[in-house]
């Protein structure tokens, strides 16, 4: 196990599967880099990092449905599309 940087550590996958505990541990202070071959693979994070990085995904009708948006006044303007000619000769 090599720490590159504070708080980013890298092993071999080799030296993953041999104490897996001891990667899980590093995990809590920032990320693992599993290497392969020597090449980077594989990173191995906290699930709480994790969904700091991705956020929190919502769906349309859960974003609509966020409380307080009923009290904004929206009136968009309607938009005006009119067909244009084509030349298909």
């Amino acid at each position: 196990m090599e720490v590159l940087a504070v708080g980013i550590t890298t092993l071999s996958s080799r030296e993953l599967n041999h104490d897996v505990s001891s990667a899980k541990k590093a995990a809590k202070s920032g990320p693992v880099i599993i290497t392969d071959r020597g090449r980077p693979s594989h990173v191995l994070m906290t699930y709480n990092e994790f969904e700091r990085l991705t956020g929190k995904h919502r769906s349309l009708v859960e974003g609509l449905a966020m409380p307080g948006l009923s009290g904004i006044d929206f009136e968009p303007h309607r938009a005006e599309i009119s067909p244009r000619e084509v030349d298909l000769s």
